[in-house]
């Protein structure tokens, strides 16, 4: 570690910390229904989208017409999207002639990207005609990341109403996400990125003449727009195979800042925002710092383990004061591969710059467990912020027990029918990750899949689910998951941790709106100073290390002491 990396990631922290006010206050307005300064430009577009749809904008929903409605789009998107994979080679704009997908990678991948996961099992610039990129999975991109977003306020108004039946309308809510924000950053980040250098053309390829005279075919395409909703909705897909370690999605240590700053700005703004929808901007802070916490612990581990070199490459002669390069790019280095594998797998985005199954035994358990917290460091747009109200609410209902207080958060009463619905959504997690892991660990099929024996070849199991439980998308490397058992159990698994996890946490909404919000009194646990963010930051360690460890200490903890020894599997 040295000083200037430090200062490189805390720069980046510090950019983000001072843009978060201004887009949380403004994606506030937005959500509460106020004019914008897009207002004019947007609001007869706004509302002719709802005369189309047969939608009224000042009808509101309850909790189950709202949460109806978000599994009714998202279904609609799985089946277009799946439609879109599987006739490919019948569509336009398809210049490499590329054939259907097979059914359970379409399957797998119409799931990956209807729950903002992103995971692929294929190589994008080899599979995917400009036409499938651009209608199907950037369009994806946005409706996800809206549907995240819109869950996430339903929430927060749950919290911030009293004796309410209703918690907004989700058509609404989805429209003014995508239209006033992510659509509108979008263009920007993407002319930025442009800028920088990557492509973005309909021209499927172009031809060139290497050093040794050889011709050599180079892909292109949309790959600017995509990389920008890519990073700001948390969804991760990469055009490329190599992610954000190919020069065309991340030619340079600024768009490498870019991608990383895009990643982590609307999700931690919609914190900000939640604070201010509820009337109290120092409850959003106080979420923001256990975040930031948590993170920035997870980054200092992964930066340290990375730059203290692995004694097996010692034994064969390498210089261990470089560090391990293994699995990064030079332009990076390990700093900026450290700050890229954290801020992914906290923020819920799944891209990578660098192999993460090259990471040490020690920096490739970080990004793992950032993951099986429950994504909320601070996680996908939208998810993230309902991920960690549900730690918030179980953290004062721990706090209740043992101090004889009446359980309260933000003035509505915690009680067993919220802890209910609570334990249903942490418990999703586990039961995906472990139940399938443990299955693929003993079946012949799954087991020939992976690329290295030992500990190491059961972090690979370990980490795909955990990555498509989580909702991430990124992958730690060596498992071939294009096959039918794995295209299909992660394409489940995505799908319980999306749709399994958020549905008890609409129900706590709709049971919270009911309640009478009081006001604070003498007796009341504050939840908005260090206390609360200590206790806070205890659950979801204690929660994720109790459900996890044994399996990690199986994988990446054993391929830690292995590395220490010396040992290869």
């Amino acid at each position: 570690m040295s000083i200037l990396g430090w200062l490189q990631i805390s720069l980046l922290f510090a950019v983000v910390l001072i843009a978060i006010k201004p887009l949380g206050l403004y994606m506030a307005r937005v959500f509460n229904g106020e004019n914008t300064f897009l207002s004019p430009l947007l609001g007869r577009l706004e509302d002719g989208f709802y005369r189309l749809a047969g939608i009224r904008a000042d009808k509101e929903q309850g909790w189950l017409a709202y949460t109806l409605s978000m599994l009714a789009f998202s279904i609609a998107g799985f089946l277009v999207l799946y439609a879109i994979l599987r006739l490919q080679a019948y569509l336009p704009l398809n210049p490499q002639g590329f054939s259907a997908m097979a059914p359970d990678l379409a399957f797998n991948t119409a799931a990956s990207f209807v729950t903002n996961t992103n995971w692929q099992n294929y190589a994008g610039e080899s599979t995917l005609s400009p036409f499938s990129q651009m209608a199907g999975l950037t369009v994806q991109n946005f409706l996800s990341a809206a549907t995240g977003m819109a869950l996430a306020v339903a929430l927060t108004r749950a919290l911030a109403r009293s004796r309410a039946s209703t918690l907004g309308n989700f058509w609404v809510d989805s429209t003014r996400a995508t239209l006033y924000i992510l659509l509108p950053i979008s263009v920007v980040v993407a002319l930025a990125f442009v800028a920088m250098g990557l492509p973005q053309t309909l021209q499927a390829s172009v031809e060139a003449t290497t050093l040794e005279g050889a011709k050599q075919i180079i892909s292109l395409g949309p790959v600017a727009s995509q990389e920008a909703i890519k990073q700001l909705g948390t969804n991760g897909g990469g055009f490329f195979n190599a992610n954000a370690a190919h020069p065309f999605e991340n030619p340079s240590a600024w768009s490498n800042y870019l991608n990383i700053f895009s990643m982590l700005w609307i999700s931690s703004a919609m914190v900000y925002t939640f604070g201010e929808m509820v009337g109290n901007r120092r409850q959003g802070w106080a979420l923001l710092c256990a975040m930031a916490l948590l993170l920035v612990a997870g980054i200092g581990v992964i930066y340290w383990a990375e730059t203290q070199g692995n004694p097996i490459h010692s034994a064969l002669g390498v210089d261990p004061s470089l560090g391990n390069m293994e699995g990064k790019e030079v332009r990076f280095g390990q700093t900026m591969t450290a700050l890229y594998a954290g801020v992914t797998t906290g923020i819920s985005n799944g891209g990578v710059n660098g192999m993460l199954g090259s990471l040490t035994g020690l920096g490739g358990l970080v990004p793992m467990f950032l993951i099986q917290l429950g994504e909320v460091l601070p996680g996908g747009v939208g998810s993230g912020l309902y991920g960690i109200l549900v730690f918030a609410l179980l953290s004062v209902f721990v706090a209740g027990l043992m101090v004889g207080r009446t359980p309260e958060f933000l003035g509505k009463k915690i009680e067993g029918r919220e802890m209910t619905f609570a334990m249903l959504a942490v418990l999703v997690l586990p039961l995906a990750i472990l139940g399938f892991s443990s299955v693929s660990a003993m079946l012949p099929s799954a087991l020939s899949s992976i690329g290295t024996g030992g500990p190491h070849g059961l972090s690979e199991i370990l980490y795909a689910f955990t990555s498509a439980a989580g909702n991430n998308g990124s992958a730690f490397g060596g498992l071939s998951g294009n096959t039918v058992w794995y295209n299909t159990t992660l394409g489940i698994s995505m799908m319980l941790g999306r749709f399994a996890y958020v549905v008890p946490v609409m129900a706590i909404a709709g049971s919270l709106a009911k309640k009478v919000k009081t006001p604070a009194s003498s007796g009341t646990f504050p939840t908005d100073g260090p206390l609360f963010v200590g206790l806070l930051i205890g659950i979801i360690l204690i929660l994720g290390g109790l459900q996890f460890f044994p399996a990690l200490a199986l994988g990446p903890i054993a391929d830690h002491l292995a590395m220490l020894a010396g040992q290869t599997f």
